[in-house]
């Protein structure tokens, strides 16, 4: 038996029927050129027939002494695939709005204990025979980016690589460097605690940087919004993809950075959604915003430089050019702080940013206090080439995150070869219609190429 980590069985105690634990992703596939009409078949058969599992795919939760739970894993010698890997059909003629509508049913259902943490579907129907994947992880067994590279890994650049690989199959990945990537917003709070003693020694530096020059975005000035409540159980899942080539022209004429456009077109999406809603506050909404905090002349090999930092939205200015700018200067203006800190204080200020959403399960805390932040918008870089599975080629690849009390609502987007592929999750009662947040992100974008005339 394995023992688990504090911060592993933190997600596991942490876990109910309105908060499942687990994160997911969805990735589209057209069928290699010439494919028969049973390739998926026969494509699900083939993994289906594969026995092999590493180590991270056979742990389930242990329980000690005929009662004692959540403190370490039992590994299966033997994992029923049947029961992780499922195949399922669409109803023609398979819509995309009907797949994504499976996606948010099957990400709202917790996972079963009883057996390893993970499902993988199979899902067919689509209209010219393509097919979709979604998986998902207990994020006591892997955040959302160390997934999203291990599912990457099972996939080549080599359209006629016909080789089959599959996550749960994968050997572990050995490199003399340690991770670099974020550990994730819920292991960033988890991990908290212990860290917030090292803000001594710039505690000064700090204070002038939010209260004096105003450069430092801090928890708690955000806005009581229709995000920032007690959530159910049920999710909605929102999917979208946008050329990159559209962002980068702005990015370019605005002279800000590509995740500034991000913010911005997320930001006049949430702003035209709540004013549908009659739901807009006269303050702007705060996004938390994971960033790399490693400078350009950094070229240490260790460490975790990926941190967190609240930025503006500008929801209450109405020109999206002057809402662009605005956005731009909050996160120029935050990552200034960050990156005067050294480097441990730097990342305990960044834990510290996130920490109070673990206050949510405090009785009563969410109906009372503000929020520390209204929203996530995470930027994962991913592969800027095509990828294939088996001849394959994947046409989209969608993250599936987490929710939790006071922040029902998270956007990640992925780069995919030439595309950003959103993904938007929500609460299915305190976020209605979020299908809709997809239109208005193209509306933004375009309002934002109007205002540069690109």
């Amino acid at each position: 038996m394995e023992l688990l980590s504090p911060t592993d069985s933190i997600f596991l105690i942490g876990e109910s029927r309105e908060h499942p634990m687990h994160v997911g992703g969805l990735q589209l596939f057209d069928p290699p050129e010439g494919a028969p009409e049973d390739f998926v078949h026969d494509l699900y058969e083939k993994v289906a027939a594969l026995s092999d599992f590493s180590p991270m795919f056979r742990k389930r939760p242990a329980t000690l002494l005929g009662g004692i739970a959540n403190v370490g894993w039992a590994l299966d010698d033997q994992v029923d695939v049947g029961y992780h890997l499922r195949r399922s059909a669409l109803p023609s003629p398979g819509r995309i709005r009907d797949l994504l509508e499976l996606i948010s049913r099957l990400h709202s259902t917790l996972l079963d204990r009883h057996h390893p943490l993970w499902e993988a579907h199979i899902i067919e129907g689509l209209p010219d025979g393509r097919f979709a994947v979604y998986t998902k992880m207990h994020h006591s067994l892997i955040d959302g980016v160390s997934a999203l590279k291990l599912t990457m890994r099972a996939l080549s650049d080599d359209p006629d690589d016909t080789e089959l690989r599959v996550p749960w199959a994968l050997p572990p990945r050995t490199s003399r460097k340690p991770a670099e990537e974020g550990p994730g917003l819920l292991r960033t709070i988890a991990g908290t605690v212990g860290s917030v003693a090292g803000l001594a020694p710039s505690t000064l530096k700090i204070a002038n940087a939010a209260l004096i020059d105003q450069q430092l975005t801090l928890p708690f000035s955000a806005p009581k919004t229709m995000f920032n409540v007690k959530i159910g159980g049920a999710r909605r899942f929102a999917a979208e993809s946008w050329p990159f080539e559209r962002i980068q022209r702005v990015k370019t004429a605005a002279g800000v950075t590509v995740n500034d456009v991000v913010l911005a077109m997320c930001a006049g999406a949430l702003r035209a959604y709540l004013i549908e809603q009659n739901a807009l506050p006269d303050s702007p909404l705060i996004s938390m915003v994971p960033v790399n905090m490693r400078t350009d002349g950094d070229t240490s090999s260790g460490g975790n430089m990926v941190g967190t930092v609240l930025c503006s939205l500008a929801t209450d200015v109405e020109d999206p050019g002057r809402r662009l700018e605005t956005i731009s200067a909050s996160m120029r203006g935050n990552k200034e702080v960050f990156a005067s800190l050294p480097r441990m204080e730097a990342l305990a200020l960044s834990g510290l940013m996130i920490a109070p959403l673990g206050l949510g399960a405090v009785p009563g805390y969410v109906a009372a206090a503000p929020p520390p932040f209204n929203v996530v918008i995470s930027n994962v870089p991913g592969p800027r080439q095509p990828m294939y599975w088996c001849g394959a080629r994947m046409s989209g690849d969608y993250p599936v995150s987490i929710v939790m009390d006071n922040l029902a609502l998270n956007i990640t987007l992925v780069s995919n070869d030439k595309n950003l592929d959103f993904g938007l999750i929500g609460c299915r009662r305190s976020v209605p219609h979020l299908q809709r947040l997809l239109g208005h992100l193209e509306d933004a974008l375009a309002d934002l190429e109007r205002a540069f005339g690109v």
